[in-house]
């Protein structure tokens, strides 16, 4: 048996090296502190990698990774993955979220304890000696009954909202992803933009990632919305609040102060703009997941993902395609083969450089989760349509993209003759060509051909013959077939009356060679011939 192979090139926990180490379908190496040069050099080797903040996952390393599956980064942020090039390459990427949400969130909500209390700066006056002027220089900000913002109500935001509200302060959120419903759960005020979230707060704290839409979300304009006196905190990204204007809003009192954690440039430098500001602030470096606890989390959450997508291909938290826990896996399972036979007969029978590919589902299957169900089709029409490149499940949708290869998903209520149906379709220039299947039983089916009904296996050697509806056909196919010593395994005929044409499909013990195919195409009454296998 080959073991898969990962590289572990940030320290995580032991126990999770030890998890991998000790399933005996995988081989652990950890090497931390390559340079990026040295990462190149041996990534090769490998098909999944861990890493935490300081390995960078650029371009270059996802082009010399050829085996590569899957990176987990033993964390949250993926600032330091190209997650584009991981795409295109076809790596999933996978953070862990929930492993370190307690800890950011403990911080965040110590940081604006601090900030409001000047507990920094008052502790080091007290080590200076000058206790009693410190009583009176570093006057305090009650929390209970003021106004917080949280922009980003994800798992952190909720677990800082919880202390909040335990501390007697009202909750705005902002967060294009919350329901109505969700913030009603958590007794907080549903804002419909930051701007709104920010009018009238007395404290914001930030936990979102760092995007082009994000980057300065805290910006001037936003500061002025705030009340006078407001504090500012950030356990997130540095990236997300314009340092600059922070610096100026504090100096003009209109700020009182802040609690960071993270830094537009880390290490920030000595004589940083806000290093300097004598009250209501308080810095620490980047401690957010920094607790012994976080980090066993993180490194087994991390490792057991890793181990579990590359032994029996469940994926969660994974970043650049849908998550398929064990589950889903075991709900949708058996629909992803059929998909991706639906697709690859669609590359072989259908028109070539199509504009569109469609999915619909009908019947119980609808009910589901069939985002990847759709995206195995798509890959296998990929794979089959474009058998020199390299697509897998990961990157079909942006290979499509660049194809100019429109995907459409979509359920369709209307009964059929089965319980449950999968249609791929391709269209172009107004025409459409379609396949379908079921599963009967525990057997995937193909159960349609361009709307005439078959019934037969999704895998194996196939003919596809197309012929004048009339007498003796299936005989000369028969024929040629055994003069050729092909066996037949199973035969599907369907009949187009108003055309006049038939279709057959017949799966063959044995993939038939160029010259039987010939034999059959110029026969007469024999319309095509086409070869598939699955």
């Amino acid at each position: 048996m080959v073991k898969q192979r990962i590289l572990v090139s940030d320290p995580i926990s032991d126990k999770g090296v030890k998890l991998l180490s000790n399933h005996p379908e995988l081989e652990v190496d950890v090497h931390t502190g390559l340079s990026p040069e040295d990462l190149i050099k041996i990534i090769p080797n490998y098909q999944g990698l861990i890493i935490r903040s300081q390995t960078k996952v650029t371009k270059e390393v996802l082009a010399a990774a050829s085996e590569l599956k899957a990176v987990g980064r033993a964390g949250v942020g993926v600032d330091n993955v190209d997650r584009d090039a991981a795409t295109n390459h076809g790596v999933i990427v996978m953070n862990t979220p929930t492993g370190n949400t307690i800890s950011t969130a403990e911080l965040a909500f110590t940081l604006m304890l601090s900030a409001a209390r000047n507990i920094g700066s008052a502790h080091a006056a007290v080590l200076e000696g000058e206790f009693a002027a410190a009583r009176k220089t570093y006057k305090g900000i009650e929390l209970n009954d003021k106004c917080l913002a949280v922009i980003g109500m994800g798992r952190i935001g909720a677990e800082f909202t919880k202390r909040a509200q335990a501390f007697g302060m009202h909750v705005v959120a902002y967060d294009p992803f919350l329901t109505q419903a969700r913030a009603d759960q958590l007794k907080i005020q549903l804002a419909a933009s930051p701007d709104e979230a920010l009018t009238g707060a007395d404290v914001v704290t930030l936990h979102v990632p760092l995007t082009d839409d994000t980057r300065h979300i805290i910006n001037a304009n936003r500061l002025a919305l705030m009340n006078p006196g407001a504090l500012v905190v950030n356990c997130a990204r540095g990236g997300l609040i314009d340092e600059s204007a922070l610096r100026a809003a504090i100096d003009t009192g209109h700020i009182a102060g802040c609690g960071l954690d993270v830094y537009e440039d880390e290490p920030p430098a000595s004589d940083h703009l806000l290093f300097d500001l004598p009250k209501h602030v308080s810095f620490t470096p980047h401690l957010g997941a920094s607790t012994h606890e976080a980090q066993e989390n993180v490194g087994i959450q991390v490792a057991e993902q890793l181990r579990d997508f590359l032994t029996t291909g469940e994926i969660r938290n994974a970043i650049n395609m849908p998550s398929l826990d064990a589950s889903a896996l075991a709900e949708i399972g058996g629909y992803l083969d059929l998909a991706n036979s639906l697709g690859k007969f669609l590359a072989k029978l259908g028109p070539a450089n199509p504009d569109s590919l469609r999915v619909s589902f009908h019947g119980d299957i609808a009910e589901k989760d069939t985002s990847l169900v759709s995206r195995t089709a798509l890959t296998g029409y990929l794979e089959a349509a474009r058998p020199d490149g390299q697509v897998n499940i990961v990157n079909s949708t942006s290979v499509a993209r660049d194809m100019g290869l429109e995907i459409v998903e979509s359920t369709i209520n209307a009964q059929t003759e089965y319980n449950e149906l999968i249609v791929a379709e391709l269209r172009k220039d107004g025409k459409k060509f379609r396949v379908a299947g079921t599963i009967i039983g525990q057997s995937p089916r193909i159960v349609e051909i361009d709307r005439l009904y078959v019934d037969t296996n999704i895998k194996g050697h196939f003919l596809i013959v197309r012929n004048d509806d009339r007498p003796g056909i299936v005989g000369l196919v028969g024929t040629a077939l055994g003069t050729g010593g092909l066996n037949i395994a199973n035969l599907s005929l369907a009949r187009n009356k108003s055309e006049g044409d038939a279709l057959n499909v017949i799966e063959l013990d044995t993939a038939p060679d160029a010259q039987i195919i010939d034999t059959l195409a110029t026969s007469p009454g024999i319309l095509s011939v086409i070869a598939v296998e699955i």
